[in-house]
């Protein structure tokens, strides 16, 4: 996490004006101050990510500073530097807050040495808020499966991992695209390194563009301090774009840059800043067809596509059903207090015969719901599983001859596409707005936006109607 601005607090002038060189020579933004009251005053003004501070000074101790600002919630590193060095010294600084202590004079190696430290430290702490702040999900888990597509798979990601190379990993949802991007990770040489995911399906259209590259103060309205974005938080590590095909054309023109130069500038800022990060991206969608339609631009695509590896749905190695339900089993019996002896016969055949349009997700949701469902010592049986019988027969005995087996018309086959489109037009009818329709879809407006136009569905707002006035997005400011 690159150090941007920094305070030099000296009331020498020689070894001020040395030490601010020194800084420039390196392109800081440098502020310099000879007492504590200019000192105060500059942090009020600003936010500064370092500060050089002398223990001695006209106004008194550089102490006294150090400790005001430890209840500070945006404070700066703070180094401490005196010539008259102690151990004793050394140690109150230190447990005041201090972040370092150096003693005059001290070489350029010396400065650059406490530099670094400082900017892997800064790193550091940004990268253990965000992950503080992350939502907990159950993505932790292996991939597994003992067919010969999963081992295909794993060999492939074992080759592919021990590269720098951008992945793009396609696959229908529910197949395990971010178990394959944890897997790469896992498995390369930068695993020591952060791994930041950004769910580009989740974050509005007019956020995203902070959230990849961050803001300067005042930046927009509520831009009220400096963020950093995720590529500088995964900078030397990894960073996970889920759902690439849901960023705006705007963001991906930015992305480009990113993936080509390795740079980029944050919202509202002038200062560009270098970025050492290894791109993997998932997405359920075909994005070739996306460029065909101008809404994925082709050279991103190409630049995202060096090594593409495509995740199989279930449906297409199916003698791993059983495998994974009995993997799935013992987690959620010890998740839920619930003792489960087993899998019946029958059981498991309801599970092989199933289809699994949710691929893994879907066997995963219905093994935990079964488990729950399941009674103490009990083994799991078809009616936990929460099937929707596709055919009910039944005996009618016939006035004569022999028995008659009737059965209940089988349903027409509707494909998943098919009953997703049924279902967001019926919401859509029913929605006073499109923004409500989104929000009861559980999807952003731009994901409903991509649906309706792949359905050759127009709505009030793009016939200049009212609704397209409610529904605006608000614009970045």
């Amino acid at each position: 996490m690159p150090i941007e601005k920094i305070l030099v607090l000296e009331d020498d002038l020689i070894v001020r004006r040395n030490l601010e060189q020194l800084l420039r020579q390196q392109r800081y933004d440098v502020t310099t101050a000879d007492s504590l009251a200019a000192a105060r005053d500059a942090l009020g003004r600003d936010t500064f990510d370092l500060l050089f501070m002398d223990l001695r000074l006209p106004d008194g101790e550089g102490t006294q500073l150090l400790r005001e600002l430890q209840g500070e919630p945006e404070k700066p590193l703070v180094v401490m530097v005196t010539g008259f060095g102690s151990v004793e010294s050394a140690v109150e600084c230190m447990r005041n807050g201090a972040f370092d202590y150096m003693l005059k004079p001290f070489s350029s190696d010396q400065l650059q040495v406490t530099l670094k430290k400082a900017e892997n430290y800064n790193q550091l702490l940004k990268v253990n808020a965000y992950f503080s702040n992350a939502e907990e999900d159950d993505t932790g888990y292996e991939l597994q499966g003992v067919s010969p597509a999963l081992e295909n798979l794993r060999q492939l990601i074992r080759k592919v991992a021990r590269t720098q190379a951008t992945v793009l990993i396609t696959g229908e949802s529910g197949t395990g695209k971010e178990l394959v991007a944890r897997a790469l990770y896992r498995q390369s040489p930068r695993n020591k390194a952060p791994f930041i995911k950004v769910n580009c399906a989740a974050i509005p259209e007019n956020l995203i563009e902070s959230e990849f590259f961050g803001h300067e103060k005042g930046a927009f309205t509520g831009a009220l301090t400096k963020r950093e974005g995720r590529f500088e938080l995964a900078h030397s590590g990894t960073i996970l774009l889920d759902e690439i095909s849901e960023i705006s054309p705007q963001v991906q023109a930015k992305l480009l840059r990113v993936l080509q130069e390795r740079e980029l500038e944050r919202v509202g800022g002038n200062r560009t800043i270098k970025v050492d990060v290894r791109v993997l991206a998932t997405t359920n969608r075909h994005l070739e067809e996306g460029v065909e339609r101008k809404e994925f631009r082709q050279d991103l695509f190409f630049r995202l596509n060096v090594v593409p590896i495509h995740v199989p749905p279930l449906r297409e190695h199916k003698e791993d059903v059983s495998h994974l339900a009995r993997q799935f089993m013992p987690r959620f019996s010890r998740k839920h207090g619930v003792r489960v002896r087993g899998i019946s016969a029958q059981c498991m055949e309801a599970l092989e015969a199933h289809r699994w349009p949710g691929n893994v997700r879907e066997l995963q949701n219905v093994i935990e719901r079964a488990v729950i469902l399941c009674g103490d010592g009990e083994m799991l049986e078809p009616d936990h599983l929460g099937f929707t019988p596709q055919v009910a027969s039944y005996s009618v005995p016939a006035a004569s001859g022999p028995t008659v087996v009737a059965s209940t018309p089988q349903p027409e086959i509707v494909s998943l596409a098919e009953l997703e489109k049924k279902h967001i037009l019926s919401i859509m009818e029913k929605a006073p707005s499109r923004t409500q329709a989104a929000k009861d879809l559980g999807i952003s407006i731009r994901t409903l936006r991509n649906k309706l136009n792949e359905y050759g569905v127009k709505t009030k707002d793009e016939e200049g109607g009212p609704e397209g006035e409610a529904d605006a997005e608000p614009a970045p400011h």
